[in-house]
């Protein structure tokens, strides 16, 4: 319903997003927002569809795409989507949304089909854009390259889940204790081999 009213409150504005912006964790939240705009972009109306997930748990950016279990208890149905390994935990940082290990496949096919991209935090960077975004309003980092390309373009983004809530985050940011947490190569590799010997999606 979010992207549907979107496109309506596009229409009366009179104009349309040349980039499309949501948070992943599981996926529902991105999908809301972008999922009705794909079909104009599948139509050939040039739009950028950026989902954005924490370094954490880069499941888009660096998992992989494999027949997982959704949940750590093995109990659900294989599904196709991007997969850290249904045992991985992610760290308990403050700009993860849902830590999930996993992304709903069918934006795991938008991504595999190039129909969207995905790119990764690290959470003090995503601090730094919020607290500039509160005193400005500004989409930030893709309107800061529009900026520094002279290009004018229209974005449209979608704002969830409480972050902006979480004052003791804020009270360590701007004290410079918040930590940067980027999976690393180790866990990853763990993590990925929780799903070896179950089948690949064609």
């Amino acid at each position: 319903m979010i992207g549907q009213e979107a496109l309506a409150q596009m229409e009366l504005a009179g104009a349309f997003p040349d980039v499309v912006i949501g948070c992943v964790g599981g996926g529902s939240n991105f999908a809301g927002l972008a999922f009705p705009f794909m079909r104009e972009k599948i139509a050939g109306r040039e739009i950028d569809v950026l989902a954005c997930e924490p370094a954490a748990c880069p499941t888009l950016t660096r998992g992989l795409f494999a027949y997982d279990f959704g949940d750590t208890s093995m109990l659900t149905p294989l599904v196709p989507m991007h997969t850290l390994g249904h045992d991985f935990v992610p760290a308990p940082i403050h700009a993860g949304g849902l830590r999930y290990h996993g992304v709903a496949p069918l934006i795991s096919q938008l991504l595999r089909d190039g129909l969207i991209r995905a790119e990764a935090y690290l959470q003090n960077d995503v601090f730094a854009s919020a607290v500039l975004f509160a005193g400005s309003e500004g989409i930030l980092q893709v309107a800061k390259a529009a900026d520094e390309a002279g290009e004018e373009r229209t974005i449209l983004l979608n704002l969830s889940g409480h972050g902006h809530f979480d004052m003791a985050a804020y009270d360590n940011y701007f004290a410079g204790k918040l930590k940067d947490v980027a999976l690393d190569e180790d866990e990853m590799s763990r993590a990925l081999h929780a799903i070896e010997g179950l089948p690949s999606p064609a």
